[in-house]
């Protein structure tokens, strides 16, 4: 497994959202933000974690602390659950080393060490093969396609993964 380190959103990492801003990291959200709403959702992550509805973190790997990507997860409602989402962008140059399935998991096991017991959803799109073995990789089960609107007007057909955090019950 690749060697990955996590570390909290912290007011230092704005540098590192400028640089996942970008169209091929941004295009599921519907592309790159201007400098305005990057500094915004900066202070959302920061406050969000504050707040403890989010955990997002920079992911550093050796001679990288600054970090080549993020991981996250947040609070959700799916259909009237409560459920945790996750999401997860890694730096095109540092794609295809086995980065992002090895934060996800590590982000994984850092909520089940914070108590988060509430099953964690991914919503790649159906044709992003690179996020979907991410989900695979990292232990999540697929449970379904679906349309999902995820602002006003962009709408994509994503895949539904979910793992959970909490053992099954007996």
């Amino acid at each position: 497994m690749t060697d990955v380190t996590l570390h909290p959103w912290s007011p230092g990492d704005l540098d590192l959202l400028r640089r996942a801003n970008t169209h091929e990291l941004m295009d599921q959200l519907g592309g790159p933000e201007d400098d305005e709403h990057v500094i915004a959702r900066h202070e959302r992550y920061l406050r969000l974690q504050r707040e403890g509805t989010a955990h997002q973190f920079r992911i550093a790997i050796p001679g990288h602390p600054e970090g080549v990507g993020i991981v996250g997860y947040w609070d959700r409602d799916d259909d009237g659950e409560h459920v945790l989402e996750a999401g997860w962008s890694v730096e095109e140059a540092y794609r295809g080393q086995g980065i992002a399935p090895a934060a996800v998991i590590a982000m994984l096991d850092w909520a089940r060490a914070n108590g988060d017991t509430l099953p964690v959803h991914a919503y790649p799109r159906v044709d992003n093969p690179a996020s979907n073995a991410v989900c695979r990789k990292a232990g999540f089960a697929l449970v379904r396609e679906a349309d999902f609107e995820l602002t006003p007007g962009n709408v994509h057909r994503l895949n539904d993964w979910v793992v959970e955090l909490a053992p099954a019950r007996a």
